[in-house]
C-alpha cells in the first residue's frame, strides 16, 4: 500500500496548486478497499499501484460530491470538505481529483481505461437516483440493490475487473467478486448505521433514515409491519427523530429480524464471491473481515 500512497501523492502534487494539496490532505484516507484489491490481484503488475491510485481519487472525489449532496458535516470522524471550505469548493476538488484521474487512465489498455470509466459513469448515475428515492419512502428491495450496485459495488466491480485484465486473469469472475463484495459492503453498512453508535460511526447513528434513505433493513422492516406501524414508519421518514422513535424503530426491527434477514443476503452475495476465488486465499479473507467488521 505504500506504493499506492506514494502514487497518489505523485498525482496530486503534479497539478501543482498548493490549496488542492491542502484540501486533499485533509482527506481521510479510509480503508482502501478498492486499492487493496486491485495489489492482491495484480500483486506483479509495475501498473498496478498507479491504478490503485487512480481509483482511489475517484472515490475519493465521489465522497466530497455525496457529501455535498448529503450537506454530511463530517466524513469518517472528520470535517468534511463542504463544512470547512464551503459546498463550491468540495465540488471543485471533486473535479479536480476526477479530471487528473481520468488523465492518468488514457495511458492503460483501451479495455482497462473504458471499463474504469463506464463504472464513474454509473456511480453518477446511481447518486442520482438515491438522490431521487429519498424524496419518499421506498419499499421496493429490487430497486435499492440496483442503485446500489450503481452508486457503490460499481467501482468496487470495475477495479476487481480491470486488475484482473492487467494480470491477465479471469475478468469475469472477479468482476463478479467485486460486484458482490460492493453490495455485501454496503449492506453491512446499511446495518451497522442502525446497530452502532455514533462515535464508532464518526456520524450520527441512524442517520440513513434520518436522510430519507430506505436502506435494506428499514424496506424489510416495512414488510412485516401492520396497516398502523407501516404508517407510523413512512410518518418517521426523512425526519429528525427522538429517542424513543429510535427506540421504536429498534425493537420492531428486533422483533422482525430486520437486521438478520439484511445480514444473511450479505451473506449469500459474500459466499457467491467467494466462490469465484475460491482458490485464492487473501480475497476470500478480504471478504470474511468485511462481513464481520463493526465500524
Amino acid at each position: 500500500m505504500q506504493r499506492v500512497e506514494r502514487e497518489i501523492q505523485r498525482l496530486i502534487k503534479e497539478i501543482d496548486y498548493d490549496e488542492v494539496t491542502r484540501l486533499f490532505n485533509m482527506l481521510s484516507g479510509g480503508k482502501r478497499l478498492r486499492a487493496k484489491l486491485i495489489l492482491k490481484i495484480a500483486p506483479d503488475e509495475k501498473d498496478a499501484p498507479l491504478l490503485a491510485a487512480i481509483v482511489e481519487l475517484i472515490h475519493a472525489a465521489s465522497l466530497l460530491h455525496d457529501d455535498v449532496i448529503d450537506e454530511a458535516l463530517t466524513r469518517r470522524g472528520v470535517a468534511s470538505v463542504n463544512a470547512t471550505d464551503g459546498s463550491k469548493i468540495a465540488v471543485m476538488l471533486g473535479d479536480v481529483l476526477y479530471s487528473k484521474a481520468y488523465s492518468e487512465l488514457v495511458g492503460f489498455n483501451k479495455d482497462i481505461a473504458q471499463c474504469v470509466a463506464s463504472s464513474v459513469t454509473s456511480l453518477s448515475c446511481g447518486e442520482m437516483q438515491d438522490v431521487e428515492m429519498a424524496k419518499e419512502f421506498n419499499e421496493d428491495e429490487d430497486k435499492y440493490l440496483k442503485m446500489l450496485y450503481l452508486k457503490t459495488a460499481t467501482l468496487i466491480e470495475s477495479a476487481a475487473y480491470s486488475s484482473a485484465l492487467l494480470a491477465g486473469k479471469d475478468a469475469p469472475s472477479y468482476g463478479i467478486y467485486g460486484k458482490n463484495l460492493g453490495l455485501s459492503f454496503q449492506i453491512i453498512d446499511d446495518i451497522l448505521d442502525i446497530t452502532s453508535d455514533s462515535a464508532t460511526l464518526g456520524k450520527p447513528a441512524m442517520h440513513d433514515f434520518v436522510e430519507g434513505k430506505c436502506t435494506l433493513p428499514y424496506i424489510h422492516l416495512y414488510k412485516e409491519l401492520n396497516k398502523e406501524d407501516k404508517q407510523r414508519l413512512k410518518d418517521l421518514h426523512a425526519k429528525t427523530i427522538d429517542a424513543s422513535e429510535t427506540l421504536w424503530i429498534k425493537e420492531k426491527m428486533r422483533e422482525h429480524k430486520s437486521i438478520e434477514r439484511s445480514y444473511e443476503l450479505a451473506q449469500k452475495l459474500s459466499d457467491e464471491a467467494m466462490l469465484c476465488v475460491k482458490d485464492d486465499i487473501e480475497l476470500i479473507e478480504i471478504l470474511k473481515t468485511m462481513i464481520k467488521r463493526s465500524y
